[in-house]
């Protein structure tokens, strides 16, 4: 499958479709699962409720996040790829962090979140339809096609996953 032009996705969003190698979304979706439960199982608990500072997310927000944002963007993949006519709203981050309640959780509970949203993604994704691909709707006033969002998805991910590296572990 060919990767999504700049067209099927706002400017924004190039920061994450840039990210992902190959042209291969459901192969990189599916090593991203293995690769990071690895790393998600390696961190403990104490990791997991620090901040690298007062102004920063804890590790538990920063993965809730994650699977905040890929349930979203999975959904408009199935809103879009099912060729639904109307427009989809913005999401606001800090509104979804500030009401999951992550830091209150377990971050073995966070990481089984995590890891079934993704199968919930993998699952859609090797569901859809060759030509629900390429269709574009709308979502947050911008165009997104189907395989831009399941793009946007890995490369958020990645994005996360370097910070997290850099700064966290």
């Amino acid at each position: 499958m060919e990767r999504p032009p700049p067209s099927e996705h706002a400017p924004y969003f190039s920061r994450y479709v840039d990210q992902v190698p190959g042209n291969d979304i459901l192969a990189q979706l599916a090593a991203q699962t293995a690769e990071l439960q690895a790393v998600w199982r390696a961190v403990t608990e104490e990791q997991a409720s620090r901040a690298p500072d007062s102004s920063r997310w804890t590790l538990k927000q920063v993965l809730s996040h994650i699977a905040d944002t890929e349930r979203v963007f999975a959904y408009r993949a199935l809103w879009i790829g099912r060729n639904h006519p109307e427009a989809l709203p913005s999401m606001d981050q800090d509104i979804f962090a500030a009401g999951s309640g992550a830091n209150g959780r377990s971050w073995a509970s966070l990481v089984e979140e995590y890891e079934a949203v993704r199968a919930a993604t993998l699952a859609l994704a090797r569901g859809l339809p060759a030509e629900a691909w390429t269709r574009t709707g709308v979502a947050s006033g911008n165009p997104m096609s189907t395989r831009a969002a399941m793009y946007i998805i890995a490369g958020h991910e990645l994005h996360h996953v370097a910070i997290v590296r850099r700064d966290y572990l």
